[in-house]
C-alpha cells in the first residue's frame, strides 16, 4: 500500500467526497466549525502568511443579504443550508507577518510592500487553504458545497470591506435527499504527470 491513511479515510476525505447541493436542516455547531478550523489552520502558505479570512452566515437577515448575491441556480441551496460561509482574501495579510513569520519580520516591507503584490500572494495562498478548509469540512463528516457562482463585489460590499476579496461561498452540512449530482469524470496519471 502506498498511502499511510487508511481507506476508510481516504473515503471520506476525497473518493466518496462530493459537493452537496441540498442538506438536512441538522445544525452545524460552534463546536465543529472551530474543530475544522484547529485542524485546517495548518496548512502550508508562503511566509507562512495565512490570508485566508472566513465569514459565517448564520441570521436569517444576513442569509437573506447573501442569497440575493449569489447565481440564480445558487439561491435555493445557499437558502436552506445549516450553514454557510464566505470565504476571502485579506489583502492586508502582511499586517500579520512579524507575528507569523518571526524569523524574518522584515518580509513585511521586503516582499509586500506593494498592494498589487499582497493581492496577487494573498488570492494564491487563501486558495489554498480554501481547499484544505474543504478538507476539513469532510473531516468533521460533513458535506461542503463550494460556490463561485455569486456576484463577488456585491458579496465585498454587504459583509466585507476593500481589503477582502470574496473568493467562494461554501454552503456547509449533513447532505440531503438528493444531494449529489452524477460524479463527473477525472483526468487520468498519464494526462497530468509528467517527469522529466
Amino acid at each position: 500500500m502506498a498511502l499511510v491513511l487508511d481507506s476508510a479515510a481516504q473515503d471520506l476525505l476525497f473518493r466518496e467526497a462530493r459537493t452537496a447541493n441540498t442538506f438536512t436542516d441538522e445544525p452545524v455547531t460552534e463546536e465543529q466549525v472551530q474543530a475544522i478550523y484547529d485542524l485546517i489552520k495548518y496548512a502550508p502558505t508562503a511566509f507562512n502568511q495565512s490570508p485566508l479570512r472566513i465569514v459565517l452566515v448564520r441570521s436569517p437577515e444576513a442569509r437573506e443579504r447573501l442569497v440575493q448575491h449569489m447565481a440564480e441556480g445558487n439561491q435555493p441551496k445557499t437558502s436552506t443550508a445549516p450553514l454557510v460561509a464566505i470565504l476571502a482574501a485579506d489583502n492586508e495579510f502582511h499586517e500579520e507577518l512579524p507575528a507569523l513569520f518571526p524569523h524574518f519580520p522584515q518580509a513585511k516591507d521586503v516582499f509586500f510592500a506593494e498592494r498589487a503584490a499582497r493581492e496577487q500572494a494573498a488570492a494564491l495562498n487563501a486558495s489554498l487553504q480554501a481547499g484544505y478548509f474543504i478538507l476539513g469540512i469532510r473531516a468533521a463528516g460533513l458535506a461542503a458545497g463550494p460556490m463561485t457562482g455569486f456576484d463577488p463585489a456585491g458579496v465585498q460590499k454587504e459583509f466585507l470591506d476593500e481589503d477582502h476579496t470574496p473568493l467562494m461561498v461554501i454552503n456547509i452540512g449533513k447532505p440531503g435527499e438528493d444531494a449529489w449530482f452524477p460524479r463527473g469524470p477525472r483526468l487520468d496519471y498519464d494526462d497530468v504527470i509528467t517527469t522529466v
